[in-house]
């Protein structure tokens, strides 16, 4: 890595340096709020350092481009014809990869200081760690012959450090086990990072010592680890947005968080967060009376946990406004709708997206779902296969509602499983049918989330999906960029930069496949997951979404440079 790059990394990241401040909005205004709500002209980010005219020319306000900038333009746009987002779940970097040979900080050398956990005084460091709440392994599973059911009770005493998640008997538990769930939500996230440290994941989770778990990886146990070896591997790719997989699946296609007006006189007032102090962009749950002192005495407990930040931006799960959705229509009502009665159906959205900026300029893109027409016709019959509802973000915009032509054109079901002839997404890449831009979200129970997936089945069916890409006829000009939504609750020893009041949160795994793609190379560049709208635009010379321009605007106040558009990981020459 160049000395430059590595002043720019450390100056991110030295913790002992005090280098990583407290996360912070911007300053509360009314133009900041239009920026963050959608509300804005598009144009507002053309003006910000790395934004570009559609044309890829210069833009008022830009950083000067050089020649080697439109070199690489050039090379893109005559190069990438196909870019194939695998959106997986649930996993921090460290979860997965973190002695992955070549990262800048192995888990190994972590230094005792970065890893201890603090009690939720913030002082304090924990005697050991919390049990694991409900137990690892709460429902029993057959797997290879042998009985998995882990309790609460059987294993206690956890030294206070990142540990190897073991079975009953101390041995390491298989990928193919599902674990219990942990929380990963928009608040606690910020605690549990705090400020950069690190250091209170176990204090504010509900999974107790559960979050220090990881699996010790390698070729044998993970086909994307010989993936990652083969292509570039990403160790400083952080989650957009703080907290759950619902508001990262909205910033992967937007870049902002939905906003409800004047909340406060609304019906949901009552899913409003109640955090500390006054002021309404605060980062702390404010805690319960009742909530224990210490992580070792039971999870935590908040005054309102709630759906919404106080002054209405919608930020933990909620429900699509459209069907397929988790909450059914109302008696009476629009088939094709959720009830919109219901507090936890989101109003359909209405600002920018990846899709809009694209379809603007005639560029094809489909978002493929697994399972999507599966939902649709057994919504009474229950999630089998596990189909996620909150996992379908184009589901939120009124653009894409049913009987709409941007519905019918972009929204695909991708069908079931592993095979061309029930997962239609496999059958289209082997026929050469993918677009310019294509999204792809596993079926539920392939995904990788804890709680309800194991890791090993999403492994093979993401390995299986992009060796059909590899040996399909649209290999030559394509570049899979294979990612997940957030951490899932799960602690990571490298601190995410600095950013706005949304993020970038905790670091999770990515990596970039693709005949283009460095070959066995770890990419340091400092990256979150709305750098692949940054390569998307990039490729096709899009105006920069309006939450992607705050947040440069948010690195540069913060004295950091744009965070990277996934080219460094790329030879085009």
């Amino acid at each position: 890595m160049k000395d430059t790059d590595r002043d720019n990394h450390n100056a991110l990241h030295d913790n002992s340096a005090g280098n990583i401040a407290p996360q912070t909005d911007l300053p509360d205004s009314p133009d900041r709020r239009r920026v963050l709500s959608g509300f804005a002209a598009v144009g507002v980010g053309l003006a910000l350092a790395g934004c570009r005219t559609p044309d890829g020319s210069d833009s008022v306000g830009t950083v000067p481009r050089t020649a080697a900038d439109r070199e690489l333009d050039a090379a893109l746009r005559a190069k990438v014809k196909h870019i194939v987002v695998i959106y997986a779940e649930n996993r921090s970097f460290s979860n997965l990869y973190g002695n992955f040979p070549g990262v800048q900080q192995p888990l190994d050398d972590v230094p005792v200081d970065r890893f201890r956990q603090l009690d939720r005084d913030g002082k304090t460091p924990l005697p050991r760690l919390p049990r694991i709440w409900g137990g690892l392994v709460p429902q029993a599973q057959e797997i290879g012959g042998k009985r998995y059911m882990i309790s609460e009770r059987a294993i206690d005493g956890l030294p206070n450090r990142p540990f190897r998640i073991p079975d009953a008997q101390g041995n390491p538990l298989p990928n193919s086990v599902i674990t219990r769930d942990l929380w990963h939500k928009f608040y606690q996230n910020q605690m549990q990072i705090a400020a950069g440290r690190n250091n209170q994941f176990a204090a504010w989770a509900d999974s107790g010592g559960l979050v220090m778990g990881h699996y010790r990886n390698s070729a044998d146990s993970l086909r994307l680890w010989t993936l990652a070896q083969q292509y570039t591997l990403c160790d400083n790719f952080f989650m957009s947005a703080f907290g759950g997989s619902w508001l990262n699946h909205i910033f992967l296609i937007s870049a902002q968080a939905p906003y409800y007006p004047d909340i406060q006189n609304s019906p949901v007032k009552h899913l409003v967060s109640v955090v500390e102090g006054d002021d309404p962009t605060g980062s702390r749950l404010k805690l319960a009376a009742d909530c224990p002192r210490s992580a070792l005495q039971g999870p935590p407990k908040f005054e309102l946990d709630g759906l919404y930040t106080a002054d209405g931006y919608a930020v933990n799960t909620m429900s699509p406004p459209y069907q397929p959705s988790n909450v059914r229509s109302a008696q009476g009502g629009d088939p094709t709708r959720a009830d919109p009665s219901n507090p936890r159906v989101l109003p359909p959205q209405h600002y920018a997206t990846i899709g809009d900026r694209l379809s603007e300029k005639g560029i094809d893109w489909i978002w493929y779902s697994g399972a999507w027409q599966y939902a649709l016709e057994h919504q009474d019959t229950g999630q089998i296969p596990d189909f996620q509802y909150h996992h379908q973000p184009f589901n939120f915009f009124a653009r894409y509602a049913p009987g709409t032509d941007a519905r019918a054109r972009h929204i695909r079901d991708a069908g079931l499983g592993d095979d061309p002839s029930t997962n239609h997404f496999i059958a289209d890449i082997d026929a050469g049918r993918l677009p310019a831009v294509t999204f792809y979200k596993p079926q539920g129970n392939l995904n990788m989330h804890a709680g309800y997936a194991d890791v090993e089945s999403g492994d093979r069916h993401i390995a299986n999906v992009i060796d059909h890409i590899q040996n399909g006829p649209q290999w030559e000009n394509t570049v899979i960029i294979m990612t997940h939504d957030e951490n899932g609750g799960w602690w990571d020893h490298v601190s995410p930069p600095k950013g706005d009041r949304w993020g970038p949160g905790s670091r999770i795994p990515a990596l970039i496949i693709s005949p283009y793609a460095k070959r066995g190379y770890v990419d340091h560049t400092v990256s979150d997951t709305n750098s692949i709208l940054r390569f998307i635009s990039r490729v096709h010379g899009l105006p920069a979404l309006d939450g992607v321009a705050a947040r440069d605007r948010a690195f540069a106040q913060n004295g950091l440079p744009p965070l990277g558009d996934l080219t460094s990981a790329l030879t085009l020459a």
